[in-house]
């Protein structure tokens, strides 16, 4: 089986250390990306440990198809313990970081310890060095970018960085890659932030080590290049209007079910402002989003559809160019824009300030600063709705994303269970019942589709192959460039998800975990048919024997 190739560099920025190990057998086993990086945390980090602790580790692991020149592959997985909801949880970001990571040579990045001063870790085919940066202390992300250009001449696509929020432990901070490329979700500059890393670059020419078969290398490539799909021009953002016409779009933290000003923030008002084309590495479909307006004076790159929503109809703002100014400042401070517009949300709700922008924005940068009320905010809406007398809109600690499992009881269900909570990349149960595949009402007999979609998203995520190639990169051409049958495939997503799943029950995660704010038919029900589905316990447990390490022990 096609799998990355490279040794583990664990890099103790506490010790000021960089150290190989041979993980071959782990990256046959587990091909890369985020299957790798789970397998590892899994086993290097302690089940007690604080996320904020130096005892966390972070992983960062292309999957075999960043040696590629293929569309869709330029994408890079980070994995640690989250400070937002204290379990494994993984994300990964476009752009060009993933090439660069290959470059050096090694298979997985491991960061560990914590450094007594604000540090860089330059990472290179030649080994690697440490920088103290005290005068980077609150640099904003493109203020960091800067300094690495003018300091040591490499660019946004070098490196990995963390703005105001990542140092101050905003539980929801972003780890940015090309200045506007996000790990969003989970908090992961956070962690960055508890290490006193404000950024890691990674140069070098190390020679491919993988082959990927060609075809279908360059058909997948000249067929996104000829694509004239709604989500090259407007990307997500192009199913604004029609989720808020047919399905439901949260509004005002979630007091209503539509938004009477989504055609001002969806796709046709996301085009008007775009002024060019954008990709990332080896991408011919250049779905990015590019946006200026000269009179605001703003220039981003988005938003794509959760942000319209988060800092759009769950706000109650109607005017587009106010959605792109707080795009661009989540990008700046490092947050990601889900959690940071939701909680901001949660906040209006409380004070009757709905559709207050400029207050919005105030707070999200108060947020990032923790000033004032936004010290409060930065801990996240399961841990601050009770003091601001608003429901808690969260699953495990993580603020919803847009697609509305009051409405779509498939993905409802999926947020309920999924191991990192409300998080709609998790299991794609939205896109079948959005097209009518599925009847989006009710929750039983999902099950068996539900652990399928989990499974294609932990492969997708291991390979590492953008969510907008599944209709480029099927299942038969991904048997043919992994050289491996599909349901081999499938089988290394479903160890991933049970290798999580038993790391969050040895930290109490059980049944009581996998829930809802809010009723839908037959949930708990359902969950009885996910987990006998999974083979796991009627609490929601990975019995000790289902799993075996596949990885080395930090000892």
């Amino acid at each position: 089986m096609l799998h990355a190739k490279g040794p583990l560099l664990t890099v103790d920025v506490g010790d000021r250390t960089a150290t190989e190990t041979s993980i071959d057998d782990t990256l046959e086993a587990a091909v890369g990306g985020r299957a790798v990086a789970t397998a590892l945390a899994h086993e290097r980090i302690p089940f007690d440990a604080d996320p904020f602790g130096p005892e966390n580790r972070a992983y960062l692991a292309p999957g075999p198809l960043q040696q590629s020149r293929m569309s869709f592959t330029g994408r890079l997985n980070m994995t640690a313990l989250s400070p937002l909801t204290d379990g494994l949880v993984s994300s990964n970001a476009g752009g060009y970081l993933s090439r660069n990571v290959v470059g050096t040579g090694i298979g997985v990045l491991e960061l560990a310890g914590t450094s007594d001063e604000l540090l860089a870790v330059h990472v290179t085919d030649c080994g690697v060095e440490f920088e103290e940066v005290p005068e980077l202390e609150g640099a904003t992300v493109p203020e960091t970018s800067e300094y690495m250009a003018d300091r040591h001449g490499l660019g946004p696509d070098n490196c990995l960085a963390i703005g105001p929020a990542g140092e101050n432990r905003v539980r929801f901070a972003s780890a940015m890659t090309f200045d506007s490329r996000a790990f969003g979700r989970g908090g992961l500059g956070a962690v960055l932030g508890s290490k006193h890393v404000k950024f890691v670059t990674f140069e070098g020419e190390a020679e491919p080590s993988v082959e990927i078969p060609n075809p279908p290398e360059m058909d997948i490539h000249r067929e996104a290049a000829q694509s004239d799909d709604l989500l090259r021009r407007q990307g997500t953002t192009g199913s604004t209007e029609f989720i808020n016409d047919n399905f439901a779009l949260p509004t005002r933290y979630f007091e209503e079910y539509g938004f009477e000003h989504a055609d001002r923030i969806g796709g046709a008002a996301v085009e008007a402002k775009k002024y060019e084309k954008r990709a990332c590495s080896a991408c011919a479909y250049a779905c990015k989003l590019p946006t200026r307006d000269e009179e605001a004076g703003v220039e981003t790159e988005g938003p794509e559809f959760e942000t319209v929503y988060a800092f759009g109809s769950s706000q109650g703002v109607g005017d587009i160019v106010d959605v792109m100014k707080a795009n661009e400042l989540c990008d700046s401070l490092g947050m990601d824009t889900i959690s940071a517009g939701v909680t901001v949300a949660a906040y209006l709700a409380s004070e009757d300030e709905f559709g207050n922008a400029d207050l919005a924005r105030e707070l999200t940068e108060k947020i990032a600063y923790r000033e004032g009320i936004g010290d409060r905010l930065a801990e996240g809406v399961d841990r601050c709705h009770a003091d601001l007398g608003v429901d808690n809109y969260t699953v495990k600690g993580t603020e919803f994303a847009a697609h509305d499992g009051r409405v779509l009881h498939g993905q409802g269900l999926s947020y309920a269970v999924a191991n990192r909570g409300a998080d709609h990349m998790y299991a794609g149960m939205l896109t079948p019942e959005y097209s009518g595949e599925l009847d989006p009402e009710g929750t039983l007999g999902k099950a068996e589709r539900l652990v399928h979609e989990e499974n294609a998203s932990a492969f997708r995520d291991t390979g590492i192959v953008c969510a907008f190639g599944s209709d480029y990169v099927t299942p038969d051409r991904l048997e043919t460039l992994f050289d491996a049958d599909y349901a081999d495939l499938m089988e290394i997503g479903a160890r991933t998800v049970r290798r999580e799943r038993h790391f969050n029950n040895q930290r109490g995660f059980d049944r009581s975990d996998d829930g809802l704010p809010y009723k839908i038919p037959d949930l708990e029900a359902a969950i009885d048919e996910y987990y006998a589905a999974r083979g796991w316990t009627a609490d929601g447990i990975v019995p000790d024997t289902a799993l075996e390490p596949i990885a080395p022990s930090a000892d």
